[in-house]
């Protein structure tokens, strides 16, 4: 059974940016009831238990037919908010050092031409979803995810990422997601986006 592990930080370590009380809700809630709805949907078949949930992503074709839309999306909201509280807590307000900042300067000019793309994305995003920065084969690209899908069920290997789901920022923000966007920038963990870009590029 796949579990729901702690967060890496405490619930307020990213105050003033993300409260309290959204994190609690969000993952304690939100995550545990995407956690146990995955369980459930592979309660019956064993050997999919067995494999890793980005394996199960990365090969949707492959899920029985009568659970796939609960594997797509349970699995995916599992597996996505597991690499979300990830990206976030450590403060840089410089951005990416390393080869990842190169990348993107090659790829977009520069670090607030990316900003400003990956912004206006979640901005224009419509309903719940996400926005990501991913590696697609050799090339960096900003993309957008309905609901609780997976960039690896689209071969994407995912660098960095903004939950836009209502519950990731009402509490503090209400209507005011381009202000969440903003706040964004203030926790994302650019060492663990590093870490991933040279995980993804070998």
């Amino acid at each position: 059974m796949h579990k729901l592990k702690n967060l890496p930080y405490s619930y307020n370590a990213l105050e003033p940016y993300i409260d309290e009380e959204t994190m609690r809700i969000h993952h304690d809630k939100h995550h545990q009831a995407y956690c146990d709805k995955f369980n459930l949907a592979l309660e019956n078949y064993p050997e999919l238990r067995k494999k890793e949930p980005e394996e199960l992503l990365k090969n949707l074709d492959m899920i029985p037919k009568e659970i796939s839309v609960a594997v797509k999306n349970h699995g995916g909201g599992f597996v996505n908010h597991n690499f979300f509280w990830n990206i976030l807590g450590k403060r840089s307000e410089s951005g990416p050092k390393g080869v990842l900042r190169e990348e993107i300067e090659k790829t977009f000019k520069n670090f607030e031409k990316f900003k400003e793309e990956f912004g206006n994305s979640a901005l224009a995003l419509f309903g719940s979803g996400w926005v990501w920065l991913v590696l697609d084969g050799k090339n960096l690209k900003v993309m957008e995810t309905k609901n609780q899908d997976s960039p690896l069920s689209l071969g994407q290997k995912p660098i960095l990422a903004i939950d836009l789901w209502e519950h990731a920022y009402y509490l503090k923000y209400q209507n005011r997601r381009a202000d969440y966007i903003q706040a964004f920038w203030n926790i994302a963990n650019w060492e663990r986006a590093e870490e991933l870009f040279t995980e993804a590029k070998k």
